[in-house]
């Protein structure tokens, strides 16, 4: 897709040439388009007109001799044509594409672009087959796992895959935010049942970030009818979170019940090798360069997140592109600082501590935010709050919520009292600093 700003500035006065089904020219006003279009948007360029005109070829960017005027209007004559005519949309995509532009699917997120590993294997398999319409057991199909690991793209996947199958499907793709907003707006206009006709009359609904109902009770309660009323008329669900429906704090036990009944999948951070073949699979896509091993740089320095990966080797190869300079391990650290700072905070999360310190201790992870205090519980707690405080990002009140919605005194209170025992206590600093190294491998 192409951004409004992207297509005023680099699309709106583009011309088009077919010189045969394998070759054609895009004519462009100066070298600065082309080697910014060349850089930064072949594949789009070259899919629009793959859809438009059938040409198959990668299309060659050109600085039209003399340059033109642009007057507003379409150019006439069968040689020359606007290359889009608004933007994220393709001229004449045909009547799958405006589909997947009205339900808000983004034409990329197709299973054939999706990398398949050992991480997300199952995930993969199971939106398949949702696809395929074997909806009896996935019913609804929950996916869980961390920002950037391929949940929106499968999810869409899902969508194009049953509009490509069923044209006249009513499929409904959004995500939780819309959901409580627009439910917002239809109690403040007094428009509940449109709202409901439009949500619970689909054949197939997918929710993105279900994870945001936590703590908005009337938006809780409207989705549960919601939800049973379109498992009632044997609607396929889809629903996708940063974690499993048990650990969404302040979510209505009658909820998680619902989202566990059908199947629950994970998606894992990816292997080493998944992130090699993703950023290959990227630089074919895209048509873009980068030398082996720092592809392999990238791959090792980003673990757990895939856009983080996609947009480190957008950095690399529009730096290559633009002939800046050869790429050195000083040049790459500043490219991608920030990057590669968002992935080492992100390495250590407060529930990745909550899960481990409960393991350890032999407790159910509920009593991490449960009121209950025996001491079996209660220490095993303060450890856990002195771990979020010493490894992630978090601040006291962050911290205090993600712990049942205790306050930044108690916080202070536990990890005053784990640093005190650590002090006297030789055991207690060992198993401290052991589950610290757990989790900071």
């Amino acid at each position: 897709m192409v951004s409004e700003d992207a297509y005023q500035r680099w699309f709106r006065q583009a011309r088009l040439k077919i010189e045969d089904e394998n070759h054609c020219t895009v004519m462009v006003p100066s070298e600065t388009h082309v080697l910014w279009i060349e850089a930064n948007y072949m594949p789009e360029l070259t899919r629009a007109i793959s859809e438009e005109t059938g040409c198959c070829g990668r299309p060659n960017v050109k600085k039209a001799n003399g340059g033109w005027k642009d007057t507003g209007k379409k150019p006439t004559g069968g040689s020359k044509m606007n290359l889009l005519n608004q933007p994220g949309k393709v001229t004449g995509p045909g009547d799958l594409q405006k589909r997947l532009k009205s339900v808000g699917l983004n034409p990329l997120y197709t299973f054939d672009r999706f990398v398949v590993g050992g991480n997300n294997q199952f995930a993969h398999a199971a939106c398949k087959a949702v696809a395929s319409g074997a909806r009896t057991a996935y019913n609804p199909l929950f996916m869980h796992g961390g920002s950037g690991l391929g949940k929106t793209h499968l999810m869409q996947g899902i969508g194009q895959e049953i509009l490509r199958s069923r044209p006249d499907a009513k499929v409904v793709y959004l995500t939780c935010e819309r959901f409580t907003n627009e439910f917002i707006d239809a109690v403040r206009k007094g428009e509940l049942e449109k709202f409901r006709r439009k949500y619970r009359r689909a054949d197939v609904m997918l929710i993105d970030d279900i994870q945001f109902l936590t703590g908005k009770e009337k938006s809780q309660e409207e989705f549960f009818h919601t939800f049973n009323a379109l498992l009632d008329g044997q609607a396929q669900i889809v629903l996708s979170s940063d974690r499993p429906a048990s650990e969404i704090q302040s979510l209505e036990p009658r909820l998680v019940s619902r989202f566990e009944c059908g199947l629950t999948v994970p998606l894992q951070p990816p292997q080493m090798e998944t992130r090699v073949a993703i950023l290959r699979r990227k630089m074919e896509e895209w048509e873009v360069k980068v030398q082996d091993h720092w592809v392999r740089f990238i791959a090792e320095r980003i673990r757990s997140n895939v856009r983080r990966l996609e947009g480190a080797l957008v950095r690399l190869a529009t730096y290559t592109s633009l002939g800046q300079g050869d790429l050195t391990n000083e040049r790459i650290e500043e490219l991608l600082r920030d990057i590669l700072r968002e992935e080492a905070a992100a390495k250590v999360t407060v529930d990745a501590i909550q899960k481990l310190v409960a393991e350890y201790f032999d407790i159910r992870l509920a009593d991490m935010t449960s009121r209950r205090r025996p001491a079996n519980i209660a220490f095993p707690r303060q450890i856990a709050m002195y771990l979020s405080r010493k490894l992630t990002g978090g601040s006291l009140v962050e911290i205090g919520e993600a712990f049942g919605g205790r306050d930044h005194g108690t916080v202070i209170h536990a990890c005053k009292k784990v640093e005190q025992m650590m002090s006297t206590d030789d055991q207690i600093r060992q198993t401290v600093a052991a589950l610290g190294a757990r989790l900071n491998r």
